[in-house]
């Protein structure tokens, strides 16, 4: 499919076609350029602004060739007030034009790069505007409050302003900064989007690289019979009953070590072990740290140890394992039907948080509806209204070509 937006789009559409069909509905059609005829096709002809970009739009739904779109590509380039368009130029032009907010882009943006379902469905209440209509909530609150501390600075010797308005004004920033400091506090989006780090750990030769070899079901660690033959940390994405995970296999712990490089390799599973969200212990139930889940690996050689029974060459346990390891994963996302916030939306709503709370602090109702502002400010960012012409480029650039 071939997309053309703004002015041009009418004109370069009858030139291929010869005329314009009627909008909005498709239409079968000849394309003919310089050369003669370039595909029978479908075409779409769109006038703003209710489009996708909020521009008048053309669509070509061609045949799949490459000889077909790259003739048709051609042609357009030859006409006037065209050119091929930037990475993620569709999508900027929709958010410039008022069709989508920022959030809504960065939902689209995190569609495009969906590997799982749980991605997909995140991205999905982000694209389409579930955090705006929130931050609307929060605009409208703040608005409303805003409207107390200004009636009480400006009128507050007028019959129509009512007693006690400061009071009402504190109780309500109150209750906003509480509310957005739930959401603060709710699961991020880019746990979702790298995946839960689950970190296999333990001393050498305990079976770690044999277990994530079949959580993964693929080779992607060395095994041997030898002690330290994991030297590094080997992270392997992958998704289990559509959840993200990192999986993370480490060197062997062990305090006795002479090996440069396996110190080094120790140095590294110790700093992976405390940035895990899961660990996976496959050593003694009593060395495991707190809140691992034990794993009482080689469980086919016939040893009654504490921990999850396990075992890398019959399959014993291993789908209990994942089973469980699903379950703990789920606890750490957000939840269905909930919005995961990325660090840009975190780093703003602390902003507004913070500037509420020293609203509601301040003994100066000046000063309160200053903070007030401010707050109502940052807000407008969040959705792209102002200060984010730097993050756009960042943001829209990242989008592949045609989006």
């Amino acid at each position: 499919m071939v997309r053309i937006s703004g002015p041009q789009a009418g004109a370069a559409l009858a030139s291929l076609a010869g005329t314009l069909p009627k909008s909005r509905r498709a239409t079968f059609s000849a394309l003919r350029g310089a050369k003669g005829l370039l595909d029978q096709a479908l075409i779409l002809w769109l006038p703003g602004p209710a489009t996708a970009t909020g521009e008048d739009l053309a669509e070509l739904h061609l045949h799949g060739g490459r000889a077909v779109v790259g003739a048709v590509l051609a042609e357009l380039g030859g006409l006037p007030g065209l050119r091929p368009a930037v990475a993620g130029e569709f999508t900027r032009r929709a958010f410039e034009n008022g069709r989508i907010d920022l959030a809504q882009a960065e939902g689209l943006a995190d569609l495009l790069a969906a590997e799982t379902e749980s991605q997909r469905a995140s991205a999905m209440l982000l694209a389409g505007g579930a955090l705006g209509q929130d931050v609307a909530a929060w605009q409208a609150a703040l608005l409303r409050i805003s409207a107390l501390v200004e009636a009480e600075l400006d009128f507050s010797d007028e019959d129509d302003v009512p007693d006690g308005s400061e009071g009402a004004a504190s109780q309500a920033i109150a209750a906003l900064a509480h509310a957005i400091g739930a959401r603060l506090a709710s699961p991020s989006a880019e746990r979702l989007r790298d995946g839960v780090m689950v970190v296999l750990g333990g001393p050498p030769n305990s079976g770690k690289s044999s277990l994530i070899n079949v959580l993964v079901e693929r080779e992607v660690a060395i095994v041997t019979p030898q002690a330290g033959t994991t030297r590094d940390r080997i992270e392997v994405p992958v998704a289990i009953d559509g959840v993200p995970l990192l999986l993370t296999d480490t060197a062997g712990l062990r305090d006795d070590s002479s090996d440069a490089v396996e110190a080094i390799g120790i140095a590294r599973a110790q700093d992976a072990l405390a940035d895990a969200d899961i660990i996976l212990w496959l050593g003694d139930a009593g060395e495991a740290p707190a809140g691992a889940l034990v794993i009482a690996a080689k469980a086919d050689l016939g040893q009654a140890r504490p921990g999850l029974p396990v075992s890398a060459r019959t399959g014993e346990g291993v789908a209990a394992l994942k089973q469980e390891i699903v379950t703990r994963a789920k606890a750490l996302l957000p939840k269905t039907g909930e919005v995961a916030l990325n660090r840009r939306h975190r780093a703003i709503l602390a902003e507004v948080q913070a500037e509420l709370t020293t609203a509601r602090q301040a003994r100066d109702l000046l000063v309160t509806a200053e903070h007030l502002r401010t707050a109502r400010t940052a807000l407008d960012r969040l959705t792209g209204r102002a200060g984010v012409e730097a993050m756009l480029d960042t943001l829209f650039g990242g989008f592949c070509i045609g989006k």
